[in-house]
């Protein structure tokens, strides 16, 4: 298939023609669907949207290996979840709880989070951006074993800087923590710490010492997924999005955010078909994807719709 200049990694197929059409129609000064330049905001998931996600996000990775060294000072963590989760690299169960999650039970995802507020309580930021960006220089994928860093998605970076061409402004969204992306966000996708919105743990602010200092609280401050994606989007933005895109049922309020009365958003759901070039999946999707079928929301097939995904295949 041949593919569009404006987004050289993508087929030329509906999907890119449904992309294209809507942003010409939204950019055109003349026509009905005109949006002013202020308004065009653009709001991505990351995990599973931007990068990939499996067998576990990049994130709980990361995680582990924290979990793992404190259960190597504290035996008796070893025997609980997730701590054996971590030493064992359980990605099963990892996984589980995450899709346990988009379909509603919270219980494992829970014991997960109190063990990951526990883990980075009274860490600096600065020193866990810091331990961020370590990790990411030599940690490879499981799996595709290739280098976390290279393991962003070609066509949406590819949709990033076709959007801000067209006078976009663009946002991650992610269930996330927002303080694990800023380190690499601009170096993979172009988008600068500020316009990264996630999940947070507290913070309090640390002034004993000769210089001052954000340290992490043993709480998350919020849970950016589900409902609270639209309230965290709104309060960094002021807007509602005109463009959407995520790939999981919690992405769903997000997507549903970008419509008010009568301006039509788009809505774009990224579908894991891909077994050979990525993973095929839909647990943890099944909902998104039914509403995408019944409200006219944009599926993206990885498999049909993008020529490579990562850019070198």
């Amino acid at each position: 298939m041949s593919v569009h200049p404006d987004l050289p990694s993508w087929n030329d197929t509906p999907t890119r023609q449904a992309i294209i059409g809507f942003v010409h129609a939204a950019t055109d000064e003349h026509g009905p669907a005109f949006v002013p330049p202020a308004e065009r905001v653009a709001v991505f998931d990351n995990d599973g949207t931007l990068w990939s996600e499996k067998p576990i996000p990049v994130q709980l990775d990361f995680t582990l290996s924290r979990l793992a060294r404190l259960a190597e000072h504290d035996p008796a963590l070893a025997a609980r979840e997730p701590y054996r989760a971590a030493i064992e690299r359980d990605y099963r169960w990892l996984g589980q709880a995450l899709v346990k999650h988009y379909h509603g039970d919270e219980s494992d995802l829970k014991v997960l989070m109190r063990a990951v507020e526990t883990a980075f309580k009274n860490q600096g930021v600065e020193e866990f951006a810091a331990e961020v960006s370590g990790w990411l220089r030599d940690a490879v994928h499981p799996v595709l074993k290739r280098p976390y860093l290279s393991c962003g998605y070609a066509p949406m970076t590819d949709l990033l800087r076709y959007l801000e061409a067209k006078g976009f402004t663009t946002y991650i969204a992610s269930g996330g923590d927002r303080d694990f992306m800023r380190p690499f966000a601009e170096r993979i996708y172009g988008v600068p710490p500020e316009r990264v919105i996630g999940s947070a743990l507290g913070l309090d602010f640390d002034d004993q010492a000769e210089d001052t200092r954000l340290i992490y609280k043993s709480h998350t401050e919020f849970f950016d997924d589900g409902p609270q994606k639209p309230v965290r989007i709104w309060s960094r933005t002021g807007r509602r999005p005109l463009v959407a895109c995520g790939n999981a049922n919690g992405d769903i309020p997000m997507l549903r955010f970008a419509r008010t009365g009568e301006r039509t958003g788009l809505r774009l759901l990224i579908l894991h078909d891909d077994g050979e070039r990525e993973f095929a999946y839909t647990a943890g999707a099944e909902d998104a994807l039914a509403r995408a079928q019944t409200h006219g929301w944009t599926v993206v097939s990885m498999k049909d719709d993008w020529a490579s995904v990562y850019g070198d295949r």
